[in-house]
């Protein structure tokens, strides 16, 4: 744009028109000259053309930082959290050792404490008597079913010989006795026709019809049918006796027959006695057991490694079971809890990339959002709000956020429970 020129002033009233015309004929300074013919910065092309550059390069400046800023949630109420185990005795004793120190880095199964094993030591060999004992008188009670169950067969298949035997014998004796009933019988029979002959005899040989001989055939007659009366009578009693006794044999193998058919209880008594000779060995074997872990129980181990801490045992001290000796704090199992407030939480999700700062050595830690509490911290303090009253005031509640490292951050083990940090959690990726 060419600046536009202007005639020279009027001149004012009293002058001469030659004054002035002299001064339009004369000319200007540099200074001057300068300041009328240059154009002004403002109303220059470019420049307007910077300003327009600049407001955009603040635009975009100002979008990606707050873009930036708008990408993740922090907060400095946070701190390293971690497991700490603590370490006691299971049995009471006297300490005879200690193996470790406090800040001391222990690797899992150390023997950290030992207490004197002697008491135990007894226990365990009086529990390994007992188990022998028992586990023996177990077996001879095992040995004696089998024993007692042959026994008891044989038994019962002799007192089934012996009943039917007594029953044998008692039919014997009485087809016996029914003979020699029969047979004395008989001889009375005989006996009387041998009495009558000897009456009619006797009558024959008064009258001298018959010899004396004769009469005294009949006489020896009579007197043998007599005699074999009274040996058949006999025989018949004999046999009467024979046939009592074996009816009382008959009750003799029927009693025994009785007994033995209690076998299956004694069976059962046998068995319930090898059973529970059995679980006698069992109860002093689980003693012997419990003698043994007593015993191995004297040296206390670390169940985990980490980094010993709080150590309150010394040499010499008697201690009991349950009471604290130590902890252990395992740093390779470290994690972060950051409390956020809620209103930090509506675009906070589980898996979401995590950048931590810590104060203690100003290093950066990468990590993950790994779950959110179920309830704010408040509601885990001693005494927690109580929010249904007429005073209420709300605010903002802060929830524990867990957030884990990745695999190999923490390798140097420099994070430890309680530290101060400062996570970004990056909600925008």
């Amino acid at each position: 744009m060419e600046p536009t020129t202007q005639g020279p002033p009027a001149a004012p009233p009293g002058q001469p028109e030659n004054d002035q015309s002299e001064s339009r004929t004369k000319p200007l300074p540099s200074t001057e000259r300068d300041f009328h013919t240059r154009p002004s910065r403002t109303a220059s092309p470019g420049f307007r053309i910077a300003i327009v550059i600049a407001a955009v390069v603040l635009l975009v400046v100002g979008f990606f930082v707050y873009r930036y800023v708008s990408s993740y949630e922090s907060t400095d109420d946070a701190q390293v959290d971690g497991h700490i185990n603590s370490i006691s005795t299971r049995v009471s004793g006297h300490v005879v050792k200690l193996n470790v120190l406090d800040n001391q880095y222990v690797e899992a199964g150390t023997v950290l404490v030992e207490i004197d094993p002697a008491d135990y030591q007894v226990a365990a060999d009086r529990a390994k008597a007992d188990f022998e004992s028992a586990q023996a008188s177990a077996a001879a009670a095992g040995v004696n079913v089998p024993v007692t169950s042959v026994n008891t067969s044989s038994q019962v298949s002799s007192s089934d010989a012996d009943v039917a035997s007594a029953r044998a014998g008692i039919a014997a004796a009485r087809q016996q006795f029914e003979a020699a009933k029969a047979q004395s019988d008989q001889a009375e029979a005989n006996n009387v026709k041998a009495q009558n002959d000897l009456g009619r005899y006797k009558q024959l040989v008064d009258k001298q019809e018959i010899s004396q001989q004769q009469y005294d055939q009949a006489v020896a007659a009579a007197k043998a049918n007599a005699a074999a009366v009274d040996a058949a009578r006999a025989n018949a009693d004999a046999l009467q006796s024979q046939v009592t006794q074996a009816q009382q044999k008959l009750v003799q193998a029927e009693a025994g027959w009785r007994n033995a058919q209690t076998a299956p209880r004694q069976m059962e008594i046998m068995r319930s006695r090898a059973a529970s000779a059995l679980a006698d060995a069992q109860q002093k074997k689980a003693d012997f057991d419990q003698a043994k872990l007593n015993l191995q129980y004297t040296k206390v181990v670390a169940p985990v490694a980490g980094v010993v801490s709080d150590r309150t045992v010394e040499v010499g001290q008697n201690v009991s079971p349950g009471q604290e000796l130590m902890k252990i704090i395992p740093l390779n199992d470290v994690w972060i809890t950051a409390n956020y407030k809620e209103t930090q939480l509506r675009d906070m999700k589980v898996g979401q990339r995590v950048t931590i700062e810590v104060d203690a050595n100003g290093k950066s830690y990468k990590g993950k959002v790994d779950s959110i509490a179920g309830a704010s911290g408040a509601r885990f303090s001693l005494l927690p709000p109580e929010n249904a009253t007429g005073n209420y005031v709300k605010v903002v509640q802060r929830l524990p956020v867990k957030i884990v490292l990745d695999p190999g951050e923490n390798k140097d083990h420099y994070l430890r429970p309680g530290m101060s940090v400062d996570p970004k959690v990056w909600i925008r990726q």
